[in-house]
């Protein structure tokens, strides 16, 4: 065999465009040319190295023998002589744009099989104020893990010899056909993530829509050339329907502003309201707070502007700047004057207690069992203790109001056990932004697919068809039951408590 070909700095620097494309790797210079538009991290990366060593780059990510197993032996030009190399060539390439290098290093999605896989590339690729952002938690995180440590303790019972050849996970949330009972979990800036925000989120899947709500619900109504066409309606069937979208609501310091919102809403189309009371205040974010904010980024309701203090440079502190933190049970009678006609439910419900309260003001259609992601209250429970708490303390929620649960869903285990314990439909947010980060609107439906999936082959191996036939018998919870308060424990003796919902003051006992 020939000995490769010695080739000087100079002669490998005329090789850097696209059509002729030259690199080295650990002294080896290869032609690129044909490969790079076809490299799973799409052809920048490659061609910012064009004509210059890559060695470094290449060996943060790959295994040294990928190119030779890749790559055929005509493709390996020659060898560098490093006696040829110039000081202008021992310098760094330049930068690229920091969204366009980002955007280069994501995989396919193919290669994403996972809630964990989107979040891994997430935490690699989202800049790094947008990564504390969303994958922060309050203080010790404690909470954060448990929301997902705690499905672990839950264990199937799962029924065999069952006909489990054709599942359906189809079902309704208040009233509306989707093809899986999860949405999406409301969450601020999706923009920071990729340029179509939430639209890219809601066009795929049902969700909890925020700020700008006008331009999410408008990417949802058909677009003329699909409703003009008389020709197509006669040969092509029907689009489906959109995916069913809420709102989020957080009550302004000033009323009249949330009034005149809500008007806004309305006319969108939307009628399911979803009031977050977890979030009086911010939590304390740490993540989030050690990273300074830039100035272009800002609260997403429009009622902050960076801050970069003593306390940090928490984005979590601005977007919650105006919320109401005086508001109570009383006030629902309020809202739902400002929202006849329309589902109005109560997210952030932590116990038994508030879960009574909801179903005694009369007003309420559903609650969403949460603690905000684990992102505000330290320690608070998980939403599957919750669930069990509500199921010994107050069963009859689950019979007049919808439940609805979030935080801690990865996988579609995870979702069948909610589904078993009570819950209508699941919740899940960080994953979907993480999707977004991958491909956009392409790497949420590929998360919907990939969860859909789970889903069924985990029906069917616990031995049912319909999600209707989900029941508390198929989950075995012995180890978190011993968990859940009694009730009255949450009483202190001979102390008064006054109703939050008639206001009429009562003695309560504890019991012993």
């Amino acid at each position: 065999m020939a000995e490769p070909k010695l080739l000087s700095t100079e002669e490998i620097a005329r090789h850097n465009t696209a059509k002729d494309l030259w690199i080295v790797v650990d002294g080896q210079v290869w032609d690129m040319t044909e490969f790079a538009p076809e490299h799973p991290g799409g052809i920048g990366l490659i061609l910012q190295h064009a004509g210059h060593d890559a060695s470094q780059s290449y060996n943060e990510v790959h295994a040294p023998s990928l190119l030779t197993n890749t790559l055929t032996t005509s493709k390996l030009v020659g060898t560098h002589d490093t006696s040829t190399i110039s000081p202008s060539w021992s310098k760094p390439p330049p930068q690229q744009n920091p969204k366009v290098q980002l955007q280069n290093e994501k995989p396919p999605l193919s290669t994403l099989i996972s809630t964990h896989d989107f979040e891994a590339v997430a935490e690699k690729t989202l800049a790094p104020k947008t990564w504390a952002f969303y994958s922060s938690a309050a203080t010790d995180l404690v909470t954060h893990r448990a929301n997902q440590t705690f499905f672990d303790r839950v264990w199937f019972r799962p029924r065999v010899l069952r006909d489990v050849r054709v599942r359906d996970t189809r079902s309704r949330i208040f009233g509306q056909d989707v093809e899986m009972p999860v949405f999406v979990s409301p969450a601020a800036l999706a923009k920071l993530v990729h340029p179509e925000g939430e639209k890219a989120i809601a066009r795929a899947i049902s969700t909890n829509a925020s700020f700008p709500v006008t331009e999410i619900a408008s990417a949802l109504s058909p677009s003329p050339s699909s409703s003009s066409s008389s020709n197509a309606a006669t040969t092509n069937p029907p689009p489906p329907p959109p995916p069913p979208l809420f709102f989020q609501l957080y009550v302004s310091k000033t009323r009249a502003d949330t009034e005149r919102l809500l008007r806004t809403v309305w006319a969108t189309g939307i009628r399911v309201l979803v009031l977050t009371v977890d979030s009086p205040v911010a939590g304390k974010r740490e993540a989030d707070e050690r990273v300074r904010m830039e100035s272009a980024q800002g609260a997403p309701m429009g009622q902050g502007t960076p801050v970069n203090d003593a306390k940090g440079g928490g984005l979590g502190r601005i977007t919650g700047s105006f919320i109401d933190a005086g508001l109570c049970w009383g006030d629902l009678g309020w809202l739902r004057r400002c929202w006849r006609g329309g589902k109005l439910v109560v997210k952030g419900i932590m116990g038994a207690e508030d879960a009574r309260l909801a179903v005694e003001t009369g007003v309420v259609d559903g609650i969403v069992v949460s603690n905000h992601g684990g992102r505000n209250l330290d320690t608070s429970p998980p939403p599957l203790l919750v669930l069990l708490d509500i199921h010994k303390n107050y069963p009859l929620a689950f019979a007049r109001l919808t439940v609805l649960v979030d935080g801690g869903v990865r996988r579609g285990t995870d979702i069948l056990k909610c589904l078993c314990l009570g819950a209508t439909a699941v919740g899940l947010g960080r994953p979907f932004l993480y999707a977004l980060n991958c491909h956009g609107e392409q790497g949420v439906e590929a998360l919907i697919e990939l969860l859909k999936d789970e889903l069924s082959v985990a029906m069917a191996l616990v031995g049912i068809t319909d999600l209707r036939q989900c029941r508390r018998g198929l989950v075995n919870t012995r180890d978190l039951d011993r968990l859940v308060p009694r009730r009255g424990d949450d009483e202190d003796e001979d102390e008064d408590d006054e109703d939050e919902v008639g206001g009429r003051r009562r003695r309560r006992r504890a019991k012993l």
